[in-house]
C-alpha cells in the first residue's frame, strides 16, 4: 500500500508560502515534490553562456561575480546595489535597489568578486545593457548551514529543477531536502517487483530518488535517472498489456468481404492505380474486419500517402457486408472536405436511392453542429435507417441524438484532435463495439507508437501517389526587406499562373494579445501553434515584434504594391460555416488565388491548384504542424514552394527545427528529429492525454530498448497476474501515473 507520507499536502510540511508558489508548478504533495526531477545538472565552474540570454526570458544564470556596491542614488533618493557577474568572457548586471544603504549590505558581503552563484530573473535592459533586477541568488559554497556542508555541497552537481519566478530552482532543492530526507524504505513503496530490481541489478526506489536529487558524483544522478526511467517504461507497459488482457475478451460483429459489391466497384472505376503500400494494408485492415475480435489499428502515412483511399475501401466492406461506417473529423472544414472526396471518389455509388444512381449503392451524410434544422433530420434520418452507409462528420455525431441501423467502423481521423471521451463515445454503443480504426498524418517513429499506442496494431503508407510533385522549403528572414519583397512577389507569379498560394498566420486579429486563439469546440478546436511543440525560452523573438495575424496580413497584403490587382481571401475558425465554406471555394475556383489563414487549413484540405505556402512567424509552429502545413501545397504534379518566414536565430532549437524542416520533406525523419530536439523527455504530455501525469524522464528514441525490454517484462507479468492482485504497489502506481483518462487514451489511441 503507498504510504500515505507521499500524500501528505505540502502546506502542512513546508508552510503555506513555499507549497502555493509550488503548486503553481502542479507540485501539491510530497509525491508530488519528490517525483518533481532536476531538469539538468551544473557543477562549480561550469558557466552559462551569457551571450545567448534574450530579453523578456526568465533565466537562472551560473556565473562568477566579478565585481558589487553599493552607492547612493542622488535623483531619486535611496541606494542600490550593482554587480558584475561574468561568465569568462560575457558579463551581466544585477541592480537591487533600498531607501536605505545598509539593506543592501548583506547582499554587497555575499557578492564578493570571485565567487560563483546561481541567478535568477527576467533579462532586462538598460543603456543597452543586460540586467538582472532584484534576482534570487544562492552563492556556491555561501549558503548552507556549517563549513563542512559548504566544502560538501560545493563539490555536488547542482540540481537545476524546472522552476518558476515564484520559486527559483535552488528553493524547490531544499525543499526536497526537507521532505525527502525523513523518509524511509518503508515511506516509499516501490511499484516495481522485487525480481526485476535485483536481475537488472536497481536501486531502490528510494534510493533512485536520494541519488538524483542529491547527488555526491555525476555517476550517481546517471545511476538515479537509469532506475526511474526503467520504472516509468514498465508502469506503462503493464498498463498496455493490462488493456490488452481485457480487449481479448471483447466481441465485434464480423465483417467479411463480400465478392462484386461496393469495394470491388470502387476499385475498378478509380482513376489511378493503388501503391503496392495501400494494397497490403488494405488487406490487413480487410482481415481484420473479417474477425470477431473488434480491429484496433492504427493507420499513418505522411502527408499525401493516400491514407483516404484505403478508409474509404475498408467502410465500404462494412457497407458491403451489412453494416455502417462512421467518420469522425476535428473540424468542420475537414468533415466537408471528406464528405467531398468520398463523393467524387465514389461517384454514382454515392447516389443510393438517387435517379442515376449505381445498382447497391449507399449513400453519405455529413453531419455538423451547423447544419440547418432540414438538413440535420435528414442526415439523422439516413443514419438511423441505415440509408447512409457512410456518416462523415465533427464532434456532433458523438450526441446521443444520432443514431445508427447497424455501426460496424469507426473510423477517427487526426486522432489527437480529440479527446478521450469524445473518441470513446460512439465505440461505446451498442451491443457489440465497433471495430475502429485511427488515422494520423503525423508520422509516428515505431518506438513512439509502441510507447503511445501500445496495442494496437500500426500499419503504415510510406510511398507518396504517382504524380505528386516535390516541395522546396527556404527560410526568409524576418527582418530582411528585400527578402520579403521578392517572396511577396513570388507570389504575385505563382498567381499569373493560374495558381493558388496559401499565406499562415499564428493569431486571427490583432487583437489576440497573447499568441494565437483557438476557435469553438465545433469548428476549430487546434487552430493554434502546437505547445508542445515550441521552447518558447530558446525561439529569440523580439517581445516587441508582434506575432502576424490574419486580419493585419490581410489589410498588410492589400496594400503592397507586389500584390495589386491580386484578390486575397480570408479563413479562420471564428467565421461561420457557410462562410468557410464560401472562403474555401473562392479560393479553389481561382476567385480569391491568395487565402490567409490560420492552421484550419492544416490538415485534409486539398486543392491541387495550391503550388505555394508562406508562414509567418513559422518558430511558432513545431515540426510536425509544419509538415503538415506543408503537405496542402505539392497535390499535384505541379511543382510547390513553401516559405518560412522567421526571427529564430541561429543556434537556437526554434532553428535547428526550421533547418531540419527546410531539409526534407520526409515525415518520417522530421518525426525523429523533432523528438531528438525535444529537450524534456514527454512522449504523453497531458495535452495529449488530458490527463495530469506525464513521462517525465523516458525517451521514445532514445530508450527504445529499454522500453522493448519493459514491455516483453510487463506482458509476462499481466499473463501471470492479470489484475496485478500480487502486485499492488505496481497496481497503484499504474492507477496514479496512468489515471484512467490516459489508460484510455493509450488503449484507444
Amino acid at each position: 500500500m503507498t504510504s500515505d507520507r507521499l500524500r501528505e499536502p505540502l502546506k502542512s510540511v513546508l508552510g503555506a508560502r513555499t507549497a502555493n508558489g509550488l503548486a503553481k508548478l502542479g507540485v501539491e504533495t510530497v509525491g508530488d515534490l519528490v517525483r518533481h526531477y532536476p531538469r539538468r545538472y551544473g557543477a562549480p565552474g561550469e558557466m552559462t553562456n551569457i551571450g545567448q540570454l534574450h530579453l523578456g526570458e526568465h533565466v537562472t544564470v551560473m556565473a562568477q561575480v566579478r565585481s558589487a556596491q553599493v552607492r547612493s542614488m542622488r535623483s531619486r533618493g535611496g541606494a542600490m546595489l550593482e554587480a558584475i557577474v561574468t561568465d569568462g568572457s560575457e558579463t551581466l548586471q544585477l541592480t537591487f535597489f533600498a531607501k536605505r544603504a545598509g539593506v543592501l549590505r548583506m547582499h554587497e558581503d555575499k557578492l564578493r568578486a570571485g565567487r560563483t552563484g546561481l541567478f535568477t530573473g527576467t533579462v532586462g535592459e538598460y543603456r543597452g545593457r543586460r540586467q538582472l533586477t532584484h534576482p534570487d541568488y544562492l552563492i556556491v559554497g555561501v549558503d548552507a548551514d556549517s563549513e563542512d556542508q559548504a566544502v560538501l555541497e560545493a563539490s555536488r552537481p547542482i540540481p537545476m529543477y524546472p522552476a518558476s519566478s515564484a520559486v527559483p530552482t535552488w528553493r524547490i532543492g531544499r525543499s526536497v531536502r526537507t521532505v525527502l530526507d525523513p523518509l524511509t524504505e518503508d515511506d516509499v513503496p516501490d511499484p516495481l517487483p522485487a525480481a526485476l530490481l535485483e536481475s537488472r541489478g536497481l536501486p531502490s526506489l528510494r534510493e533512485a530518488l536520494q541519488l538524483v536529487h542529491v547527488p555526491d558524483t555525476t555517476d550517481d544522478w546517471k545511476r538515479g535517472q537509469d532506475r526511474l526511467r526503467c520504472e516509468e517504461a514498465f508502469v506503462l507497459q503493464t498498463a498496455l498489456a493490462r488493456k490488452r488482457a481485457a480487449h481479448q475478451h471483447l466481441r465485434s460483429v464480423p465483417r467479411p468481404e463480400v465478392a462484386d459489391g461496393l469495394r470491388d466497384a470502387l476499385d475498378s472505376q478509380l482513376p489511378f492505380p493503388l501503391t503496392d503500400g495501400q494494397v497490403t494494408v488494405g488487406r490487413d485492415i480487410s482481415a481484420d474486419l473479417a474477425s470477431s475480435k473488434p480491429m484496433l489499428r492504427l493507420l499513418q502515412g505522411d502527408v499525401g500517402a493516400g491514407k483516404t483511399v484505403v478508409a474509404l475501401r475498408a467502410m465500404l466492406q462494412v457497407v458491403d457486408a451489412g453494416g455502417q461506417a462512421a467518420l469522425l473529423a476535428p473540424t468542420e472544414v475537414l468533415a466537408a472536405q471528406h464528405a467531398r472526396s468520398l463523393r467524387n471518389l465514389m461517384g454514382s455509388l454515392a447516389d443510393g436511392g438517387m435517379l442515376g444512381g449505381a445498382d447497391g449503392a449507399t449513400r453519405i451524410a455529413l453531419l455538423t453542429g451547423s447544419l440547418g434544422a432540414t438538413a440535420k433530420r435528414q442526415a439523422l434520418a439516413e443514419a438511423a435507417s441505415g440509408a447512409a452507409g457512410i456518416v462523415v462528420g465533427t464532434h456532433a455525431l458523438l450526441s446521443e441524438t444520432v443514431q445508427f441501423a447497424d455501426l460496424g467502423l469507426v473510423v477517427v481521423d487526426e486522432q489527437h484532435r480529440f479527446g478521450v471521451e469524445q473518441r470513446d463515445a460512439l465505440r461505446d454503443r451498442g451491443e457489440h463495439p465497433p471495430h475502429t480504426l485511427v488515422m494520423t498524418a503525423t508520422p509516428i517513429p515505431r518506438t513512439v507508437a509502441m510507447t503511445v499506442f501500445g496495442d494496437l496494431e500500426t500499419s503504415t503508407l510510406s510511398e507518396r501517389p504517382a504524380g505528386r510533385a516535390e516541395i522546396t522549403t527556404h527560410l526568409v528572414p524576418a527582418d530582411n526587406e528585400a527578402w520579403l519583397t521578392r517572396t511577396w512577389q513570388r507570389v504575385k507569379e505563382e498567381v499569373a499562373q493560374g495558381r493558388r498560394v496559401y499565406v499562415v498566420a499564428p493569431r486571427i486579429d490583432d487583437n489576440d494579445a497573447d499568441g494565437p486563439i483557438e476557435g469553438s469546440v465545433d469548428s476549430d478546436q487546434s487552430e493554434s501553434a502546437t505547445p508542445l511543440d515550441i521552447d518558447d525560452a530558446l525561439v529569440a523573438e523580439d517581445p516587441k515584434v508582434p506575432l502576424a495575424s490574419v486580419a493585419g496580413t490581410v489589410d498588410e497584403l492589400t496594400s503592397r504594391p507586389e500584390l495589386a490587382g491580386v484578390s486575397i481571401g480570408l479563413m479562420h475558425g471564428r467565421l461561420a460555416p457557410e462562410d468557410k465554406d464560401a472562403a474555401m471555394a473562392r479560393f479553389a475556383s481561382g476567385a480569391t488565388p491568395v487565402l490567409v489563414s490560420t492552421t484550419v487549413i492544416e490538415v485534409g484540405v486539398d486543392v491541387p491548384e495550391a503550388t505555394m505556402m508562406v508562414v509567418l512567424d513559422a518558430e511558432r509552429f513545431g515540426i510536425s504542424q509544419l509538415h503538415q502545413l506543408r503537405g496542402r501545397v505539392g497535390r499535384s504534379s505541379l511543382p510547390s514552394l513553401c516559405l518560412l518566414v522567421t526571427r529564430a536565430q541561429e543556434g537556437t532549437v526554434a532553428r535547428e527545427r526550421l533547418d531540419a524542416l527546410a531539409a526534407t520533406t520526409d515525415g518520417f525523419e522530421l518525426a525523429e528529429r523533432d523528438l531528438e530536439l525535444r529537450r524534456e523527455g514527454d512522449v504523453l504530455g497531458a495535452s495529449q492525454s488530458g490527463g495530469k501525469s506525464s513521462l517525465r524522464l523516458l525517451r521514445a528514441i532514445k530508450d527504445a530498448t529499454l522500453i522493448e525490454d519493459a514491455r516483453r517484462d510487463a506482458y509476462a507479468l499481466i499473463e501471470e497476474d492479470p489484475l496485478l492482485e500480487h502486485h499492488p504497489v505496481l497496481a497503484r502506481a499504474v492507477a496514479d501515473w496512468l489515471d484512467p483518462q490516459r489508460e484510455a487514451f493509450l488503449d484507444r489511441g
